[in-house]
């Protein structure tokens, strides 16, 4: 990901798009999800942080490239937008945060993290969270038919490595710590045209 946000211009990586998803700007929109301490885990250049802090909200972006975080905070300031941006493994203790959110989420970020890796990464959600806390999390279905169209694992052009994952498997992965709102398919737009993707609501246990 350094290596992603060091060389390549931002319009030519792929997941970097400035507009909100649907999914993000219905929660918010609908009130289903009101102004809040927020953080997007695996936010990138930022854009949905900024989005978020926009509408009210006390957003905080995290993202393990340090090269992502300096291009975040460096837009927000041109566009006068408060929200914070830490450099921090999604997958580490993150020491970083002394106190609890009320909404947390990820947007392609868990077709990044392997299965070995992914309990240990939901034990950060779910301590970063506060009581009743909501979490939202996006990633490819195995459904989707993008880098070959079969398989678990696939390459990408990028030469990374996604894991993409089927509804069952998501829904063992959360409900030992959540309560699951809402688990289902959609269709995701992106730069290269649309993929499928799980798309999970959850509240902390």
């Amino acid at each position: 990901m350094e290596k992603i946000y060091s060389t390549m211009p931002l319009h030519e990586i792929p997941w970097n798009m400035e507009t909100p998803p649907e999914v993000l700007k219905e929660l918010v929109e609908s009130g289903k999800v009101t102004p809040c301490r927020a953080l997007e885990l695996g936010c990138g250049a930022g854009n949905y942080v900024m989005y978020l802090a926009s509408k009210g909200f006390d957003a905080t972006g995290v993202d393990i490239s340090e090269a992502a975080i300096e291009i975040a905070e460096k837009s927000a300031s041109v566009k006068g937008i408060r929200c914070t941006f830490i450099a921090g493994d999604v997958l580490g203790a993150l020491h970083e945060f002394v106190e609890v959110f009320d909404f947390v989420y990820d947007w392609q970020l868990l077709h990044h993290i392997f299965p070995p890796d992914r309990e240990r990464y939901i034990n950060n959600v779910h301590r970063l969270l506060r009581r009743d806390g909501r979490y939202l999390s996006v990633s490819f279905s195995e459904d989707s038919p993008q880098f070959g169209g079969e398989g678990t694992y696939r390459k990408t052009p990028l030469d990374t490595v996604l894991y993409f994952s089927s509804e069952k498997e998501m829904a063992a992965l959360f409900e030992p710590f959540f309560v699951i709102d809402e688990l289902k398919t959609i269709d995701v737009e992106g730069k290269s045209g649309v993929h499928r993707a799980i798309c999970a609501l959850l509240r902390k246990r």
